[in-house]
């Protein structure tokens, strides 16, 4: 067989439509013949074929049987090896049935070649960038183990790219992204995979703190700095010190304490509240934002320095409706998760699922996914998860004026009123929940339990 052509085992009994298959595909694969299941499985271990044609009833059983039994050893030797099934059957449920059990796409016979080599060239593709994604993961994780970063679609693998070749620079990264999109996820993934790994990975959502605090919690203070600093504090820079500080939501901080990081980042030293001592710190530098820098600078609220400082090397992680052919991964590695921790029955989604959540626009990104997988964990006693099971989409639910148009019970009406509300106001202020919590007047501590409350955070 041609070393560089794409090896395709077709797995099918009848000899007709096999010679078929042979003059309309020889051309463009290199074909291998099976006639029966165990031919079928004994092929993939002698070959290692990338792409399976795949006929559902064949000998010896002559039933759906016969080829799940060779789809299941398919999936064994390599999940990544797209599986296409085929029947002269007029039931769905055996086509579900290796949907469900991982078959790429199914035809009904006769095939039309033509659709067949478009979902080849495609199942090819999506097999490409899972072996890229999983080699990148790899190199990672020979390092320092790097746990949650799932995808294989082209713009995840750019993100594993951009932390492999970031993750040892000592250089300042910038990752931008929508609220929910997993920014603190691959900031970790920058610390965990790089050289200073054994050291510590310090966390400040600057967003969550008042603005009177901001100071201290980041620079530290000395006893008697201010009222109520009864003990001298170490900031945040220093318990960072050899390891990476994170700043999430780095463009909610307050004008003055802009000025002060900047010199914090060019001198390389704090000094604490109610001191003049100089204190050096060694940390690698990561910060995070959901808006535009440039436009904060263009609107004065944000220094064109201090953007020029940490503008080093920037990394976008995109919102979930660019990466949709994620969705059923992260779904499905959310949902098995959940399970796994709160000691229920592992659960899968049923192909309709899939596709309907692979639908949804999911404005609050892989976030709104995870709490929606751990919802079904709890709620969903059945192994399969099934699309009356999913919970509603936002978008779904009525509007602030319809409350009058479709009565409930006081206390559903007043929490639904109230996530709207929530949502609303954080839409507006794009996902910053500090400026939220203004526009609402409520203080941080009340925003914070309210989040948590609806499951927002």
């Amino acid at each position: 067989m041609p070393g560089s052509r794409t090896l395709l085992l077709v797995v099918e009994d009848d000899r007709l439509h096999a010679d078929q298959l042979r003059w309309a595909l020889g051309e463009h694969y290199a074909l291998q013949f099976a006639a029966d299941r165990d031919s079928g499985v004994a092929a993939l271990a002698e070959s290692a074929p990338d792409l399976v044609l795949l006929d559902l009833c064949m000998p010896p059983e002559m039933s759906p049987e016969a080829g799940l039994a060779v789809l299941r050893a398919v999936r064994a030797r390599d999940p990544d090896t797209p599986v296409v099934v085929m029947s002269a059957l007029e039931e769905r449920e055996p086509a579900l049935r290796a949907v469900e059990q991982g078959a790429w796409d199914f035809f009904t016979k006769p095939i039309d070649v033509a659709a067949l080599k478009v979902v080849f060239s495609r199942a090819l593709e999506r097999q490409a960038l899972a072996r890229e994604n999983r080699r990148l993961r790899a190199d990672l994780e020979q390092r320092f183990q790097v746990e949650g970063i799932v995808g294989a679609s082209p713009a995840m693998v750019r993100v594993l790219e951009a932390i492999r070749r970031v993750a040892d620079s000592p250089v300042t990264v910038t990752i931008e992204g929508e609220s929910g999109t997993g920014k603190e996820l691959v900031a970790r993934a920058i610390h965990y995979s790089g050289a200073r790994r054994n050291g510590p990975f310090v966390a400040v959502h600057c967003a969550a703190l008042p603005d009177s605090l901001v100071e201290s919690e980041l620079f530290g203070h000395e006893k008697g700095a201010f009222t109520g600093a009864d003990a001298p504090r170490v900031g945040r820079f220093e318990a960072a010190r050899g390891g990476t500080l994170f700043l999430d939501e780095i463009a909610t901080l307050p004008p003055a304490v802009q000025v002060k990081l900047l010199r914090v980042l060019e001198e390389r030293a704090v000094v604490r509240l109610g001191s003049n001592e100089l204190r050096p710190v060694d940390i690698r530098l990561v910060v995070a934002t959901n808006e535009s820098l440039e436009a904060r600078v263009a609107r004065k609220e944000f220094r064109e320095d201090l953007l020029f400082r940490i503008r080093g090397f920037p990394i976008l992680v995109p919102p979930l409706r660019e990466r949709r052919e994620d969705i059923p991964l992260l779904a499905e590695h959310f949902l098995r998760t959940a399970c796994e921790r709160d000691g229920r029955p592992a659960k899968h989604l049923d192909p309709e699922a899939r596709r309907e959540l692979t639908a949804r626009r999911w404005p609050g990104n892989v976030r709104e996914l995870l709490h929606a997988m751990e919802n079904l964990a709890l709620t969903v006693d059945r192994e399969t998860v099934r699309p009356e099971d999913l919970p509603p989409p936002p978008e779904s639910l009525p509007p602030l004026g319809a409350m009058n148009e479709a009565p409930s019970d006081f206390r559903t009406a007043v929490l639904r009123f109230e996530r709207q509300l929530l949502e609303g106001a954080i839409a507006r202020e794009g996902g910053v929940k500090a400026r939220a919590a203004r526009a609402l007047g409520l203080d941080p501590a009340q925003m914070k339990y309210l989040v948590r409350k609806h499951g927002l955070k």
